[in-house]
């Protein structure tokens, strides 16, 4: 049996999260975080102490903090889920955002939604873009942050890789063993010829429009595009054919 046929479709639930720093401004920072990150920006920026101005060190903050779980937060969640129309019998992808100034708020809604509906490893899974090196690593450690427990599908720490299968990660399926290369969803949507997620902003817009606008609603349609492109994404690499506009429902 394929990999790709190991959980059913109905049984999967697809999943994007978008961060930001957990500040507006590094200034807002205690004086033992501001040293921690200059720290970290020796290392991005390969450069020494000596060769690092304040105000580099400020800028660097505002566009990278948001991709480091000790430095950023989560501001949504959106997830996305198949069912099948009683009518028809075609898929319906339903997506819903937890979005939430208050991170600890979204991290309990969301865990509240897996703790109900998707509570068994071994009969439901978890399948996004990056998600074993980037979206479940970050919710796992912010929930530690907030001293949430952690749901059961993401108990994950300490577990060997045969024992985390239940989460699939589309661009780990991609590579087919490589390890060289990082593939974008977007290249991906484009050369299997579905709508690209990036029609309105990028990730690196994503800090402005929480903290510059605060504008959650705006985060969250675009958090859902990423959701809505890796469920295609899997549609395809299942080789069945992607949903159409009338197949997907956004919950509110």
């Amino acid at each position: 049996m394929s990999f790709f046929d190991a959980f059913d479709l109905y049984n999967i639930l697809f999943l994007d999260i978008e961060t930001v720093p957990g500040h507006s401004d590094f200034e807002e920072l205690n004086e033992e975080l501001q040293e921690l990150w200059g720290i970290k920006c020796r290392n991005i920026l390969r450069k020494t102490a000596d060769e690092l101005e304040f105000d580099e060190i400020a800028d660097q903050y505002g566009q990278r903090a948001g991709i480091y779980a000790e430095f950023g937060k989560i501001v949504c969640i959106s997830v996305g889920f198949l069912t099948r129309q009683p009518e028809s019998n075609e898929p319906l992808l339903r997506l819903k955002s937890y979005a939430n100034h208050m991170e600890a708020g979204l991290l309990d809604d969301f865990s509240e939604l897996l703790n109900k509906h998707f509570n068994n490893p071994d009969k439901f899974a978890i399948c996004g873009h990056n998600i074993k090196e980037f979206d479940i690593p970050y919710i796992c450690r912010r929930m530690l942050v907030n001293q949430l427990p952690f749901p059961r599908m993401l108990d994950i720490a300490g577990k060997k890789p045969w024992e985390t299968k239940h989460l699939l990660d589309t661009m780990e399926l991609w590579k087919f063993g490589d390890i060289k290369n990082y593939t974008s969803l977007r290249l991906l949507a484009a050369i299997f010829d579905f709508p690209s997620p990036k029609d309105d902003m990028d990730g690196s817009d994503v800090a402005s429009v929480y903290w510059e606008e605060r504008d959650l609603d705006r985060i969250a349609s675009y958090c859902e595009k990423d959701v809505l492109a890796t469920a295609q994404l899997f549609l395809k690499m299942k080789r069945l054919p992607i949903l159409r506009n009338d197949q997907i429902v956004i919950v509110r």
